[in-house]
């Protein structure tokens, strides 16, 4: 039996967040495999309309045939602009799941899995140009460093760096394969959880992912209507924390403790749930690749 391009995470917990109204206009930001989207869809009368967003052009093969849905191959970051473009100024709610999809995994030549050999890609928009072999063949020891510490938080992001820079030039690091073999001494604890630490560092800095959802974010609170609704599915402690505090405070940077100041910071956003919203038992053990899921939800309150 085919496996499905992929699961959508949290599904119940999403819509459920959302409150839909049956007319009014929705944004996924990450179409993917099209199950959030299939489920808006379901809850929207004739008159809604769901916009979908999708970086990838595989994800063109799960588009359902519905007058209601607009497709846009466009990374998310450019939200604004799009919706624009398409005369829509005002949403009523927005969903975002931030996870590589099941497909993007499973197809080998992607380069996104460990496990899988095949060339060191990982763009989830085609057209670019920028690889994770680009990365690691070009970026100064003091870039993949850095890289390896704060997207991947691998144990020795610095020895791992000075290692590639010192072996790159003989072209080993061209495929997973490759990758994995020309690193094997310096492995720290498991071998599938470091390197899915890395890859996960490379494919961050490939697709700029934490700067898309920075500047995605950052146009949310002018694209909702009063009482609209946003729900962010994160997988990683550095997404997650990013739209915890944006959630809270309009920005992205914490504000330093002082006993006697309390700082109050206008924000036309509101968390709905504190705690971020987990998959149960039962989802996690009929898909292991939700088990990292978080999802936040805020809603837009009256600016006034």
């Amino acid at each position: 039996m085919a496996q499905p391009y992929h699961t959508p995470v949290l599904l119940k917990e999403v819509i459920d967040g959302l409150k839909i109204v049956a007319d009014g206009i929705y944004v996924d930001c990450t179409f993917g495999g099209g199950g959030h989207a299939k489920a808006v869809l379901d809850k929207l009368s004739s008159t809604g309309k769901l916009v979908a967003f999708d970086q990838d052009d595989a994800s063109r093969k799960n588009l359902p045939d519905d007058p209601r849905l607009l497709f846009i191959q466009q990374n998310f970051r450019h939200i604004q602009r799009f919706l624009r473009l398409h005369d829509i100024h005002e949403v009523n709610g927005i969903l975002a799941d931030l996870g590589v999809s099941s497909h993007q995994f499973d197809e080998a030549e992607r380069g996104f899995s460990i496990r899988q050999n095949a060339s060191l890609d990982m763009r989830m928009d085609r057209r670019q140009t920028l690889t994770a072999y680009e990365v690691v063949a070009t970026y100064s020891e003091e870039q993949l460093h850095k890289i390896f510490e704060q997207y991947g938080e691998v144990t020795n992001a610095k020895t791992l760096a000075k290692t590639i820079v010192n072996i790159r030039q003989a072209g080993s690091l061209r495929t997973v394969e490759g990758f994995r073999n020309a690193l094997r001494e310096i492995v720290k604890g498991n071998p599938n959880r470091y390197f899915a630490q890395v890859f996960q560092a490379l494919r961050i800095e490939v697709n700029d992912e934490l700067g898309a959802l920075k500047e995605m974010l950052q146009q949310v609170p002018a694209l909702l209507k009063t009482s609209g609704r946003i729900a962010v599915i994160t997988f990683h402690s550095l997404e997650d924390r990013m739209v915890k505090t944006f959630f809270r405070r309009g920005t992205f940077h914490e504000p330093e403790t002082h006993p006697f100041i309390s700082e109050e910071r206008k924000t036309s956003l509101t968390p709905v749930n504190k705690k971020p919203i987990l998959p149960t038992e039962e989802e996690v053990r009929q898909n292991p690749r939700a088990r990292s899921a978080k999802l936040r939800i805020a809603e837009k309150v009256n600016d006034e």
